[in-house]
């Protein structure tokens, strides 16, 4: 089944109602429902009290009810009816309260009087409700009955991995591209419903691709905690990485937002800026210790070129964090170009490289090879992979194995599918050389792209 964005829109709508945290049944839940959809998914479990870095596994929550009662008995506040109405990590309590005390335990949005907000207290015990500002305004009465149903106890912390392994000859050696999705919060489509429906059907496109020369891992996370403890588990597994991207917020209509590495100049950070600049529209911001997990895989001893894509990014559009980041907000059409976006990723990862000529004194006789005034394309589907004389000779004048096929496009001018087609005809005619991959020197700083538009394309060529 080709991926489209009514089947993007349906993953969402399903994961939406599940009732997440970082540890406990509803990620449990998340990660069978991932499982169920893709090929080779584990899961794994790790006890509560593990050291892992710097943090320790918490213990296992799981919620089962929550409400605010008049002393008459009418319910004001049901965790039943929004999920969100219950901070996260909330201890178990059943107590009739003063209306001062309980004020101690409440959130609600001044500004946004009809949104219902979402807080945690992962570590620290407490307990609170989340309420919009107009049922907060209900609350006038001087007693109120708290009863929360929960279970906070030593139990495990699960995550999910799925390795699309490379299929073509040193594809091994070519090393691994990491994607992180953080699959914690209840209740919140755009962070992170959009990007667990997106990877979903990113990994059943790789799976079945059969000209893989990259191998692919997904990790299906808590936020921060999950990071960690994979990171600590799998210390001598991120030597392999060579790109990453943590994904999150990329179901709503608003531009792409790629947000750098640590190291400012790896490939990821070029191929996003590339298409942010020639194809997608959108922008780069540079890093910075705050947000997703990209602070996680870009902490200074680990330093992996982790970058982090989003949509509207998080914390700037109204939505975050709010009941108003429901099905509503995420929208197919949204859901479909952030997963075309990817996939336009991919194809950069696996088709550039640093070519090397076998004809490097002079320039080649191009005519007797058939190759004269050549017009010709790689992906019909694609129209930007039509590539013409000029893209022939800016490609056999740059190969000299310190230029990768994106300098080429940078420097020339031309599209990168072009330069990837026309790449491949000077290989199959015998004047380049591809270099094993670990003579494969590392990626120069970013260079600024030539401005342009044009339309936006997930083919594979």
């Amino acid at each position: 089944m080709v991926t489209s964005p009514e089947i993007l829109h349906e993953h969402v709508k399903n994961i939406f109602p599940i009732f997440r945290s970082i540890t406990g049944k509803g990620i449990r839940q998340t990660l069978e429902y991932i499982s169920q959809r893709t090929e080779g998914f584990s899961i794994s479990h790790v006890d509560s009290g593990t050291e892992v870095l710097d943090w320790t596994v918490p213990d296992e929550w799981n919620a089962y009810g929550a409400t605010i009662r008049r002393t008459t008995g009418e319910v004001m506040i049901d965790w039943a009816r929004c999920n969100l109405h219950l901070v996260q990590y909330s201890i178990p309590i059943r107590a009739r309260v003063s209306r001062g005390e309980l004020e101690k335990h409440l959130h609600w949005l001044p500004d946004q009087p009809d949104l219902i907000p979402y807080r945690t207290s992962y570590y620290r015990k407490d307990w609170g409700f989340c309420l919009s500002a107009h049922q907060y305004s209900q609350l006038t009465d001087d007693e109120y009955d708290v009863e929360i149903r929960t279970e906070l106890g030593p139990g495990r912390l699960s995550y999910g991995e799925v390795l699309v392994p490379a299929t073509m000859e040193s594809g091994n050696e070519a090393g691994e591209v990491l994607f992180s999705i953080h699959c914690c919060h209840p209740a919140l489509a755009n962070d992170n419903a959009s990007s667990i429906a997106i990877a979903i059907e990113v990994i059943r496109t790789l799976q079945k691709r059969p000209d893989r020369r990259l191998s692919y891992r997904f990790v299906f996370i808590p936020g921060t905690i999950g990071s960690i403890t994979w990171l600590a588990r799998n210390r001598d597994r991120i030597r392999h990485i060579r790109h990453g991207l943590v994904m999150s917020c990329l179901g709503d209509d608003g531009l792409p937002t790629y947000k750098q590495s640590r190291r400012g100049n790896a490939a990821i950070d070029r191929y996003a800026e590339y298409l942010v600049q020639t194809r997608w529209g959108g922008k780069v911001v540079p890093f910075e210790p705050y947000g997703y997990d990209e602070r996680q895989y870009c902490s200074p001893g680990f330093n992996l070129p982790v970058g982090c894509l989003m949509r509207s990014p998080n914390g700037q559009f109204a939505q975050y964090h709010t009941s108003a980041d429901n099905l509503d907000f995420v929208t197919p059409a949204g859901l479909y170009a952030s997963f075309g976006f990817i996939m336009d990723l991919v194809t950069m990862m696996e088709q550039d490289f640093h070519p090397r000529s076998l004809c490097p004194y002079g320039e080649p006789q191009l005519g007797r090879r058939g190759l004269y005034k050549t017009i010709g394309g790689g992906d019909e589907k694609d129209p930007h992979s039509a590539f013409d004389q000029m893209t022939l000779l800016w490609v056999l004048n740059l190969a000299d194995g310190d230029h990768s096929l994106l300098d080429i496009a940078q420097r020339s001018g031309k599209p990168f599918p072009a330069v990837a087609a026309a790449t491949g005809v000077l290989v199959r005619a015998d004047l380049l050389a591809r270099p094993a991959w670990g003579q494969v020197p590392m990626p120069p700083a970013s260079v600024s792209s030539p401005a342009g538009t044009s339309a936006p394309s997930a083919s594979w060529t």
